[in-house]
């Protein structure tokens, strides 16, 4: 027996509580994980930490139940990688801790590419207004933007099919997307606002890089900046930069700030960005095996004057929720919308020798106020319920917020 082979036979009496969960856990993407580095190592490896750190032996039991089944098994056994996994799966799911898990290689490969935010396209955000319409917001550098649509365009019609009001938000976004192949595309009608004017545009689908931070003046108010972060990434501090100069040149004299539906992402560059909001102090207390960390953000932001309001709904996530809190608890901003998902947990995503990967939970992190987070999430200051038809009524009630002077 090799020593590759015992950690993985020393396990194997989770095998079938370890599939069921790994299966459940390795095709759900996590609810928003802060990733704090990536880690290479192989699987024997990490077994072997664990085994020195805890004292163990060489899984004297599991060594044997592997042994009896070679002799004595009727029928054929899995293939050796299957029970790896399987094995693996089985030690992990003992630590009850839904964000700690293995991921086979082909789900390791679809997180990434869900990461790197590509997809086939014309490059727009699609919003609801508080009517209702379906406004679209393109992508700067993109598809929709080269052939001529604008933000706040309203769409109305997609390959000739009207939008009626209670058509779901996610079946729009599915009518704009695409294979990119052969000239392969979608026809689309808008109404320009505010003449009223209508034009059709016919547009190819390409690769669109998804940017993390999207920003605008608001057409309601424009007086009011609009900055949606959709997750952080190592882009995302310097994008934020560069929409509060953007914004800053409109002449905006207060900002939204969105994080709603944003699962997470990186722990550093989400500190970094508070830093254009906060000018110094703490931003998280972080706990773990080895203390507490303070992580404190430097002074020097570009828009720490400027009156906020933070909109959060339920999938506000991890470092959404971190962002939140700290500008929560330092009073720098008022929080609109629901109750935010409740995951104030760290996870270090090791990548293992056959591609596969393994998130592991390191650190768990209090707001400024040493408040918990995780399971419980972030009470707004002004809750909101959710239109049922998906009209935005939370950034309706931040720009009367802003607008009235309850600065």
């Amino acid at each position: 027996m090799t020593t590759a082979s015992k950690p993985r036979e020393s396990i194997y009496t989770a095998l079938v509580k370890g599939a069921v969960w790994g299966l459940i856990l390795s095709v759900m993407f996590i609810a928003g994980f802060l990733v704090r580095g990536v880690l290479p190592t192989s699987l024997t490896g990490m077994l072997n930490q664990v085994q020195s750190k805890s004292e163990v032996g060489q899984y004297p039991l599991l060594t044997q139940v592997q042994q009896l089944l070679n002799e004595n098994y009727l029928r054929d056994q899995p293939d050796q990688k299957t029970l790896e996994f399987a094995a693996a799966r089985g030690l992990v799911s003992q630590l009850n801790d839904k964000y700690t898990f293995l991921v086979e290689p082909p789900v390791a490969q679809s997180e990434s590419n869900v990461l790197a935010g590509k997809y086939g396209g014309i490059g727009v955000q699609v919003k609801r207004d508080e009517a209702g319409n379906f406004v679209l917001f393109p992508f700067r550098d993109g598809p929709a933007t080269h052939v001529g649509v604008q933000d706040s365009d309203i769409l109305l019609q997609v390959n000739g099919k009207d939008l009626p009001l209670n058509t779901q938000q996610d079946a729009v976004d599915q009518m704009l997307r695409g294979e990119v192949k052969n000239d392969n595309g979608v026809e689309i009608v808008i109404k320009r606002q505010p003449s009223g004017d209508q034009k059709t545009f016919k547009i190819v689908f390409e690769e669109i890089q998804v940017p993390s931070v999207v920003w605008r003046v608001l057409s309601e108010e424009p007086t009011i900046g609009y900055i949606q972060i959709l997750r952080f990434t190592n882009r995302t501090p310097d994008e934020t930069k560069a929409a509060i100069k953007d914004l800053r040149q409109h002449n905006v004299k207060s900002l939204v700030l969105d994080v709603r539906n944003n699962p997470g992402g990186l722990l550093k560059e989400t500190i970094d960005l508070a830093g254009q909001f906060l000018d110094g102090g703490v931003v998280v207390y972080e706990h773990s095996r080895s203390g507490e960390r303070t992580d404190e953000t430097t002074t020097g932001g570009l828009a720490t004057d400027l009156p906020m309001v933070v909109l959060v709904n339920k999938d506000s996530a991890s470092a959404a929720e971190l962002l939140a809190g700290a500008l929560h608890d330092r009073k720098r901003a008022v929080l609109i919308g629901q109750q935010t998902y409740g995951k104030g947990s760290v996870q270090l995503i090791f990548s293992l020798a056959d591609q596969s990967a393994l998130h592991l939970t390191t650190a768990e992190w209090l707001s400024p106020n040493r408040t918990p987070i995780d399971g419980k999430g972030i009470t707004p200051d002004i809750p909101m319920i959710p239109d049922q038809n998906g009209r935005d009524v939370e950034l309706g009630e931040a720009i009367r917020w802003l607008r009235d002077g309850k600065k």
